[in-house]
C-alpha cells in the first residue's frame, strides 16, 4: 500500500508548528511594543489573549483548507516570500474580520495589528528559510528511504539516475537499476548496482527489499503490463508519463524527482489516514502493554514452573515489503520447539506456506490456555508501538515460509503487518488454505479504510474473548 504523503499539509507538521510560533511570537511582541507591559492591565491582558488563541485556530484552519506546504520545500526564495506574504495576510484578513464582526473594534489597537502583520512577515520568511536549509542537510544524512528500482533502457538508465541522484530533497534511496534491452548485471551507474535484465527482474523483487518501482521509457512493449505485474505483487510503482494511462483505480499524479508521474498501487492513503492510524497504533498499544504487565505478573511464574528457559520467545519475521524484525511473544512452546517442526510437518493441518497444527505437541500445559486466549501475542503490541507491526494489517511470515513464496504471495507483504486482519477474523479456525489468506489479505490491502480496521479490532476483541484460536 502507497501512502499519498507529497501533497499533504500533515507531512509539513514542523512547518505548522513553526508559523505559530512566529504568529504567536511576533504578536506578542507588537502588543509589547505598542501597549507596554499587558500584565499591568488584567482585562486588556484577557483580551489580547483570547485574540492570541484565535490566531491558532485562524492558522490551522488556512493550512488545512489552502494546502499551504504543497511543494514548500521545492520553492525558490521569490516563490517563499510571496507564499508568506499570502499566508499572513489571510490571517490577517482573519483577525480583522473577527474584530469587525464581533464589534470589537473599540477594544483591539489597530496598530497592534498592522504592526504584527508586517513583523510576521519578516520573521515567518527568515525561519522558514533556516529551516529548510537545516532540512536539506538532515536529509543528505538521512539513511532510512524507501528503496526504490528505476526499470530502464539503457540510453535513459544514466540520466535517470543522475537525475535522481541530484533531487535536493528525495524521500527515496535508488538501490538498483534494470536495463531491459542489454545485460549490464554486475555494472554500476552513478553509483548504483545495475541488479537485473528484463528476465530476471521479477525474481529481484521477490528475495530483496522492493518499496517502490520506477518505470521510465519503453520497457516492454506495454508498460501497463509491467506496472499491473509490480502492483499485483504489493509494490508501488511510479510511471514516467509520456501519455495518460489506463492502470488502476488508484491512481495519482505527482512529481517523482524530476519526473511527473502517474502513481499506481493496490491502495494510495492519504496522509491524514496514516497519521490517524498510526495514532490508533500507538493508543492501542500503550493499552497492550499494560494488559502484557498483568499478563507477565499472572503466567511468568507459570511458564519457568512447567518449562524452564526465557519468558518471551523472540523470532525473525518478514514485515512490509520483506523487511526483517524482532517479533516477540510470551514462549508456550518447549525449548528447541523451532528443531522439532521438520518432524511435525506432516501433520500440518494448513494446505501451503504456513503450519498449524490444533494438538500441538511442543505446548505446554499454561501455553495452551494462553495461546487460547491470545494472551501469548500481547508482547507483540511493543512491535507496534516500535512501528515494526501494526494492531491490523497482515500476519508476518516466518522466514523459511518466505523462502518458499512464489511471486503473487508477496502481495500480501505490501502493507505493514499486524496483529490481526482480515482472515483472523473470518472463521480463522476454518480456513486451511493458505491461498484462502492470501487473497484475504489482498482484499484487505485493495480495501482499506480505518472504519474497516476499527470493524476489524472490534471482530477480534470478540473472537480472542470466546477463545475461538490464536491470533
Amino acid at each position: 500500500m502507497y501512502e499519498k504523503q507529497k501533497k499533504s499539509w500533515v507531512k509539513h507538521l514542523d512547518f505548522l508548528i513553526l508559523d505559530l510560533l512566529c504568529l504567536e511570537v511576533t504578536f506578542y511582541l507588537s502588543c509589547l511594543i505598542r501597549l507596554g507591559n499587558l500584565h499591568n492591565e488584567p482585562t486588556m491582558s484577557e483580551y489580547y489573549n483570547r485574540l492570541a488563541i484565535l490566531l491558532l485556530l485562524l492558522d490551522g484552519c488556512i493550512v488545512f483548507l489552502t494546502e499551504a506546504y504543497t511543494g514548500i520545500l521545492r520553492r525558490n526564495r521569490i516563490q517563499e516570500l510571496k507564499s508568506v506574504v499570502m499566508h499572513c495576510s489571510m490571517v490577517f484578513a482573519g483577525v480583522t474580520v473577527y474584530v469587525w464582526g464581533t464589534k470589537q473594534s473599540e477594544i483591539y489597537s489597530r496598530q497592534v495589528i498592522l504592526v504584527f502583520w508586517v513583523m510576521s512577515i519578516v520573521v515567518e520568511y527568515f525561519c522558514r528559510c533556516l529551516w529548510k536549509i537545516y532540512i536539506r542537510q538532515r536529509m543528505i544524512r538521512k539513511q532510512r528511504y524507501s528503496k526504490l528500482v528505476v526499470v530502464t533502457e539503457d540510453r535513459y538508465a544514466e540520466q535517470c539516475v543522475s537525475d535522481f541522484q541530484h533531487n535536493r530533497y528525495k524521500e527515496f534511496e535508488v538501490v538498483g537499476v534494470v536495463i531491459v534491452d542489454a545485460d549490464r548485471t554486475g555494472e554500476e551507474i552513478c553509483g548504483v548496482p545495475i541488479v537485473a535484465t528484463a528476465d530476471g527482474f521479477l525474481e529481484y523483487v521477490r528475495v530483496n527489499v522492493v518499496d517502490e518501482v520506477f518505470i521510465n521509457g519503453n520497457t516492454r512493449e506495454s508498460s501497463e503490463a509491467l506496472a499491473n505485474e509490480l502492483i499485483e505483487l504489493g509494490l508501488t510503482v511510479h510511471f514516467n508519463l509520456v501519455r495518460e494511462s489506463q492502470l488502476r483505480p488508484n491512481k495519482l499524479v505527482e512529481h517523482c524527482g524530476k519526473y511527473l508521474v502517474l502513481t499506481t498501487s493496490m491502495k494510495i492513503a492519504t496522509n491524514r489516514q496514516m497519521v490517524i492510524k498510526r495514532c490508533m497504533d500507538i493508543v492501542g498499544s500503550l493499552i497492550g502493554l499494560l494488559l502484557m504487565g498483568i499478563a507477565f505478573v499472572v503466567f511468568a511464574p507459570m511458564v519457568k514452573i512447567q518449562s524452564p528457559g526465557p519468558v518471551f520467545y523472540a523470532q525473525t519475521r518478514i514485515g512490509k515489503n520483506g523487511r526483517r524484525f524482532k517479533f516477540y511473544k510470551f514462549r508456550t512452546m518447549v525449548i528447541g520447539a523451532d528443531n522439532m517442526k521438520k518432524d511435525l510437518m506432516a501433520q500440518n493441518e494448513m494446505e501451503g506456506l504456513m503450519f498449524k497444527m490444533e494438538e500441538d505437541p511442543r505446548v505446554f500445559g499454561v501455553g495452551k490456555i494462553m495461546r487460547k486466549y491470545s494472551i501469548d501475542e500481547l508482547p507483540q503490541f511493543w512491535n507496534v508501538l516500535k512501528g515494526d507491526m501494526s494492531l491490523v494489517g497482515t500476519r508476518p511470515p516466518t522466514e523459511d515460509e518466505f523462502e518458499q513464496y512464489e511471486l503473487h504471495h508477496k502481495a500480501r507483504l505490501g502493507i505493514r503487518p499486524g496483529l490481526t486482519g482480515m482472515w483472523q477474523v473470518s472463521g480463522r479456525s476454518d480456513i486451511k488454505n493458505f491461498e484462502e489468506i492470501v487473497a484475504l489479505d489482498t482484499q484487505y490491502i485493495s480495501n482499506w479504510s480505518l472504519s474497516m480496521d476499527l470493524r476489524i479490532i472490534l471482530r477480534t476483541v470478540a473472537v480472542v474473548l470466546t477463545g475461538k484460536g490464536s491470533l
